[in-house]
């Protein structure tokens, strides 16, 4: 089974930005696109309805048949499905997250009830989903890809998963990969015998970029068309990430994969680039 890009879209001004962005990145990846809308109108169906009220499912499918139509404007060469599913936006796209390539979302909707992509929406999707997760934030330069960089989030320990995906990003780009591992020198050193502070910062730097190179070494040979640049710096990683992200088109963080129902929340680092990134950020499950 060939497996699609997955864009939800609900009419906001988010969620078309989010699919012409979606129109490119399939068409980088050479993927089909799905273009998706969830709506629970089978459960209010027949509800306050009168003559001069369309029906949910009416304006669902309005909202999706005109959403596939921009897809195909903007590429016409590109394969789009477009799906109405009649269900929750959170269930909705972690079911399309089983067999998707990627999830791709805005950053936010029209409203809990009529929205598909509220922000609370588009956290819950990247901390569950089974699939990377895009979603599409931050400035025009940024969502334009006019910096021709894609910045990778090299953690500790480091998710393999999201190395790779950056990897990709960077070589269907055709453009620079920058790898930042940020490190905090530990609030009491337990060397024998006591390092000096000049030796201490360095001694810490070297294993900083030791373990840098280590993450990014397997990918690196898998893709040697593409050029790295990596850095190491001393400082809190969801501030070193959303700074530098101003300067990228793509932010890729690793994020251990969630379970069950509700799902544990993602991490301090996935959390602040969701919400403060000037780019999109995509959300890279890591598997057990």
């Amino acid at each position: 089974m060939e497996r699609s890009l997955v864009v939800g879209v609900d009419g906001s001004d988010s969620a078309l930005r989010a699919l012409d962005w979606a129109v490119d990145e399939a068409a980088r990846r050479k993927l089909p696109l799905d273009v998706l809308h969830a709506s629970a109108w089978e459960r209010f169906e027949g509800t306050a309805q009168g003559p001069e009220r369309p029906g949910e499912q009416v304006l669902a499918e309005g909202v999706v048949q005109s959403a596939a139509a921009q897809a195909r404007c903007r590429n016409p060469d590109l394969k789009v499905v477009a799906q109405v599913v009649a269900d929750d936006a959170v269930t909705a796209l972690l079911r399309a997250g089983h067999y998707a390539s990627v999830l791709v979302l805005g950053s936010r909707g029209h409203g809990e009830i009529a929205g598909l992509l509220l922000g609370s929406v588009g956290m819950a999707v990247a901390a569950r989903a089974r699939c990377p997760v895009i979603v599409v934030r931050g400035d025009a330069a940024g969502m334009a890809g006019t910096h021709r960089c894609v910045l990778l989030g090299v953690g500790d320990p480091e998710k393999g998963a999201a190395v790779r995906f950056a990897f990709e990003e960077a070589e269907v780009r055709g453009c620079l990969l920058k790898a930042v591992h940020a490190w905090r020198r530990p609030a009491h050193e337990t060397a024998d015998p006591p390092l000096l502070a000049d030796q201490a910062q360095s001694h810490h730097e070297k294993q900083a970029a030791a373990l840098l190179d280590e993450a990014l070494e397997e990918a690196a040979g898998a893709h040697p068309s593409v050029h790295v640049r990596r850095t190491t710096v001393e400082g809190p990683t969801h501030k070193v990430l959303v700074h530098r992200a101003a300067a990228a088109d793509l932010l890729v963080i690793g994020a251990g994969h969630r379970h069950g129902h509700f799902g544990l929340p993602l991490g301090r680092v996935a959390h602040t680039a969701l919400c403060h990134a000037d780019c999109p950020v995509a959300i890279v499950p890591q598997r057990a």
